[in-house]
């Protein structure tokens, strides 16, 4: 059984079952002309909620050490998750601008109604990382499954190439699953990482 914080922002019901801290491993599994990498990695995967329509998104990776090797940091990624939709006055921004004062979505009829065709709800998700790329993911949840795909990367120009990308995740058995595939490094999309996280708090 899922529980929703107090508080909860109505719109946020259809991914509330990621709210919370998960952590496990994972391995890297990418190809590179002829060369393959397999490695694997650690990682704590934190979702929070702050009373706005978004889940707010961390995320830390380490590579676990072979042999006598200690663990290594290795990435670190943040953003945000909403429901798609146009936004509109009762909304804040662009800034620091505040909606009106009838705050929309307020109840679960209201975010009924912004189920798609498939009956499921649009997503969008925001990623930045640290080494000068980011992220805008399209995509949908339906039940306990996301799928996403990007539909924009901005690079920095000392960026490496990362040109395109899709994520799934889904809560089995108690366990956030996900799978990450990924075009970069001149190669065309393919599987990238996938990991096994457990909820600790």
């Amino acid at each position: 059984m899922i529980e929703l914080p107090i508080g909860l922002n109505a719109e946020l019901v259809p991914l509330s079952w990621l709210i919370g801290v998960w952590e496990g491993t994972g391995v890297i599994d990418y190809t590179i002309g002829d060369e393959k990498v397999t490695r694997e990695f650690g990682q704590r995967v934190s979702f929070s909620q702050d009373g706005l329509p978004h889940l707010n998104y961390n995320s830390y990776a380490w590579l676990l050490g072979e042999g006598d090797d200690e663990p290594a940091p290795l990435a670190t990624e943040t953003g945000y998750w909403r429901l798609s939709r146009p936004l509109i006055d009762a909304d804040p921004g662009p800034g620091m601008l505040p909606g009106g004062e009838q705050k929309p979505f307020t109840t679960a009829d209201d975010v009924e109604t912004l189920r798609n065709a498939t009956n499921g709800f649009d997503v969008e998700v925001a990623l930045v990382h640290p080494g000068g790329v980011m992220e805008l993911y399209l995509g949908q949840v339906a039940g306990a499954r996301i799928d996403l795909s990007t539909d924009a990367v901005i690079r920095s120009h000392g960026a490496k190439e990362y040109t395109a990308a899709t994520r799934i995740y889904g809560l089995v058995d108690s366990h956030l699953l996900w799978a990450w595939d990924i075009a970069a490094l001149g190669q065309n999309l393919r599987t990238h990482a996938s990991a096994r996280l457990a909820k600790t708090d």
